[in-house]
């Protein structure tokens, strides 16, 4: 997640950036000035005759290329699968009420199923109609609060993605002493983004997280049990809303509680970039390692600038195409889609981009990675 996150206990908001946008096609006409984005890769719906599936899926914002990638690959999946697609999103990032319009609308219109990133608990008991109403509910990228609301989630493994970047980072370090700077989501609300991947990068280096519900419980200083293992300071915990000028700040203030910092676990990529501008002010930007997590083809591209040591990658776009074929399969007499085993979810992958392997890990180069980045 260029992706991050809604201000609930279970929930991420995008941290996107806005864009308006409004389409008409076919029959099923856009939501006026209450939707941000209204498509279809055919206006009609199951309930027309067309033969064809309805489908809605509703994300934070069309703004950001996290949601965009959702929103393509979403489409091109809709038409193999011979599936009416409307896409809507919010104005804003944390707009419900047009998220709920569109929740609405998708029941008026006879859609067989909902796809959505929700922009906070207020959608829920629109969803919850839905779902009395007999659509198919999957939510993509972050459980809704509770996570019932939904039919199943299709999301990436966060704690994973923290734990990847964790575990190079110890083995980075080959024995050195680590001074840690953690730049997490926020500082006063707590949401499940924010504490699996702060978390996760924890794990991975071997330092006990000390609390499964909130961030900033580990001991503060100790030992990594990671890679050969070593002495680690945490020098910070600071919030930076997943956004670049978050992190820059964040990191700011990291230098000033120590300025001997030199790995940095950052939320997103947003916020890594961030640290950098910061680092590269101070004229440390080559001897700090950045840890992000995201995917995107340009934080690929800080990897292989060296901006960021690693990025722990996901696959928006999977989860948008595979909800789209699961609707559709059901739809049509299959079966229901089902957790991955052991999760709570349906886990939609991750995997670990650095310029090279260290510690026995499996990484992909950047260039490997980039056939499945989103943005541009």
């Amino acid at each position: 997640m260029n992706h991050v996150m809604n201000l609930s206990s279970t929930q991420t908001s995008g941290l996107r950036s806005r864009r308006t946008r409004a389409a008409a096609v076919g029959v099923t006409l856009c939501l006026g000035a209450t939707l941000a984005a209204c498509g279809s890769s055919d206006s009609s719906s199951s309930s027309s005759g067309s033969g064809k599936v309805g489908v809605s899926l509703i994300l934070k914002t069309l703004s950001n290329p996290y949601f965009v990638s959702m929103e393509k690959d979403a489409k091109t999946q809709a038409t193999k699968d011979k599936v009416s697609l409307t896409v809507a999103a919010g104005t804003s990032d944390g707009d419900t009420q047009t998220q709920i319009t569109a929740i609405d609308n998708a029941v008026s219109r006879g859609d067989k199923g909902i796809l959505i990133t929700t922009n906070g608990d207020a959608v829920n008991t629109a969803l919850k109609r839905a779902k009395q109403a007999g659509l198919f509910v999957i939510a993509l990228d972050t459980a809704p609060n509770p996570a019932n609301v939904a039919d199943i989630t299709y999301a990436t493994d966060n704690e994973q993605a923290g734990k990847l970047d964790g575990q190079y980072a110890a083995a980075a370090l080959d024995g050195k002493p680590a001074v840690i700077a953690m730049l997490d989501l926020f500082n006063n609300q707590v949401v499940s983004v924010d504490i699996d991947r702060d978390h996760g990068f924890l794990e991975g280096m071997g330092i006990d997280p000390g609390s499964k519900t909130e961030n900033g419980k580990e001991a503060k200083s100790g030992k990594y049990t990671g890679g050969k293992g070593g002495t680690y300071k945490i020098a910070c915990h600071q919030p930076t809303q997943g956004a670049i000028d978050g992190g820059r700040t964040a990191m700011e203030n990291c230098l000033s509680a120590n300025p001997d910092i030199n790995v940095v676990y950052a939320i997103n990529e947003p916020a890594g970039e961030g640290a950098y501008n910061a680092l590269k002010a101070a004229g440390k930007e080559k001897s700090v390692a950045i840890y992000a997590i995201d995917g995107s083809c340009s934080g690929l591209k800080n990897v292989t600038s060296g901006k960021f040591a690693a990025d722990a990658v996901q696959y928006p776009g999977k989860m948008a195409a595979l909800g789209v074929s699961s609707i559709a399969k059901l739809a049509r007499g299959g079966s229901k889609p089902s957790v991955t085993n052991g999760k709570s979810f349906y886990d939609t992958g991750t995997a670990l981009v650095a310029a090279k392997a260290l510690g026995g890990l499996t990484v992909q180069s950047p260039e490997q990675a980039a056939s499945a980045c989103w943005g541009s």
